[in-house]
């Protein structure tokens, strides 16, 4: 992600909005996924996550994916197919679903939303010295993570390949792609996203979806 990085317009419209969200709820749901299992990710698709968490106070709506939807294209794939009642991977929506859940108990929590903006903020100033994706910035994410989110009693257990799961950073590469789902599920909220809505404004969002297409 540069300053370069065009930045397409999104209409106006909070579905539009919602849409690309929660894609990025499903994007990190996805990466961790594909972690778990191969050990590798899309590096746009990381870029992305990654960018999006440390950027909080970011300058527009667009830029905090970067300023166009094929940023958040492997997301937008997996919303696609539940809105449109296609055949997705379970264990995706599973962590997706259980990131919206998680976001829920974190909103209700002020004083822990209070400490995660505390480390992003010193978070922030290491990215700015070795690069949003560098691994010290990576681990610092990873445990800003488990501090916080991951000492609720509701908690995602990943699957995939235990040696990769126990491989070096692996595991604080995941719990940073699963803050990256946190930042996108509140996003989502305050685009005035609500777990309802996926199934009474399900056409809706299809619709959306079909024009970020």
């Amino acid at each position: 992600m540069t300053a370069s990085t065009p930045i397409h317009r999104v209409p106006d419209d909070p579905v539009t909005r919602q849409a690309l969200a929660l894609a990025g709820v499903f994007q990190s749901a996805s990466l961790v996924d594909e972690l778990a299992r191969t050990g590798q990710v899309d590096q746009r698709a990381w870029d992305t996550l990654i960018h999006a968490t440390l950027d909080t106070d970011p300058e527009s709506f667009e830029a905090i994916y970067g300023g166009h939807p094929n940023n958040l294209r492997r997301g937008l794939e997996v919303l696609d197919a539940v809105v449109g009642r296609k055949q997705a991977n379970p264990v995706v929506l599973r962590y997706g679903f259980s990131l919206l859940l998680l976001m829920n108990k974190l909103r209700g929590n002020t004083a822990m939303l209070d400490e995660l903006g505390n480390q992003l903020s010193r978070i922030q100033g290491q990215a700015g010295h070795f690069g949003n994706t560098h691994e010290n910035v990576i681990a610092s994410l990873g445990e800003a993570y488990q501090e916080t989110v991951s000492t609720f009693k509701t908690r995602i257990v990943v699957q995939g390949d235990p040696s990769l799961l126990q491989s070096r950073m692996m595991p604080e590469r995941v719990r940073a792609c699963l803050l990256a789902g946190i930042r996108f599920a509140l996003l989502w909220h305050q685009q005035g996203g609500r777990r309802w809505k996926l199934v009474f404004q399900r056409g809706a969002l299809k619709k959306a979806l079909d024009q970020l297409s």
